[in-house]
């Protein structure tokens, strides 16, 4: 049996102690997730963005809306109450890079899909202080004008499922008219478009006529935050405790 003396006082014998202990346990919290086939806990309702989404995602990520605004709500009271059920691994499945962030200049947008109107939305990314008026956020009125560029929505999906989101040659193929579609409920697109992303919200979003445009992805993404799962299902499990 070692002393501590001697393990003290010998360099090398506690480096080469201090490496086998962490080795050990290292193993330990490695090894079982080479057996498992994914550490993420399926959730129902979770599907990979429509091309509109994600491009308005693109657009959220462009204009570095997620220094001021995280998407990760924590399990603790104060942020339950006020913004609702916390953040689940599973809601970030499909995101390239999350969005958790470590900031919030602005509140949590995790759950903002469809608390508030596309006609606010707008309003809030044209003049901030309109609707809010003690809000820092600058405006982006040039979105409601700048003609959305999609022509490489296809490389986008293909990029997506190149780091494991499950876009399938069908998605891949139909990419371009289904971004299209989502903003023309008229359009003979729309149904195949609502089989392929089930929940799909299929509507003009910056109510103005034409082709799509930046504020029609943006808005689009933003109200698909959060409404994926049915947090209802976790709140009735949890009461039953």
């Amino acid at each position: 049996m070692f002393s501590h003396k001697k393990v003290e006082t010998n360099s090398i014998l506690m480096t080469v102690l201090i490496l086998l202990v962490v080795s050990i346990g290292g193993i330990v919290e490695i090894a079982p997730l080479f057996y498992l086939e994914s550490t993420i806990e399926k959730v129902e309702g979770m599907r990979p963005y429509s091309p509109l989404e994600l491009k308005g995602r693109n657009i959220y990520i462009r204009e570095g809306c997620y220094n001021c605004h995280s998407q990760m709500i924590r399990p603790f009271r104060d942020e339950v109450e006020r913004y609702g059920h916390y953040s689940l691994a599973a809601e970030s499945m499909y995101d390239h890079p999350f969005q958790w962030g470590s900031k919030r200049t602005g509140p949590d947008l995790a759950r903002v899909g469809k608390r508030y109107s596309d006609n606010w939305h707008r309003e809030h990314l044209i003049d901030p202080r309109a609707v809010v008026p003690e809000s820092v956020m600058p405006g982006y009125a040039f979105m409601l004008e700048t003609e959305l560029s999609y022509a490489d929505i296809e490389d986008h999906l293909v990029a997506n499922v190149r780091v494991g989101v499950p876009y399938d040659d069908e998605m891949l193929a139909n990419a371009m008219a289904d971004l299209e579609a989502q903003v023309d409920p008229d359009s003979d697109q729309a149904e195949g478009l609502a089989a392929r992303y089930g929940g799909v919200q299929i509507r003009n979003f910056d109510g103005q006529p034409g082709k799509p445009t930046e504020m029609d992805a943006l808005i689009s993404y933003l109200q698909v935050l959060g409404t994926m799962v049915d947090f209802s299902v976790y709140k009735a499990e949890e009461n039953l405790r």
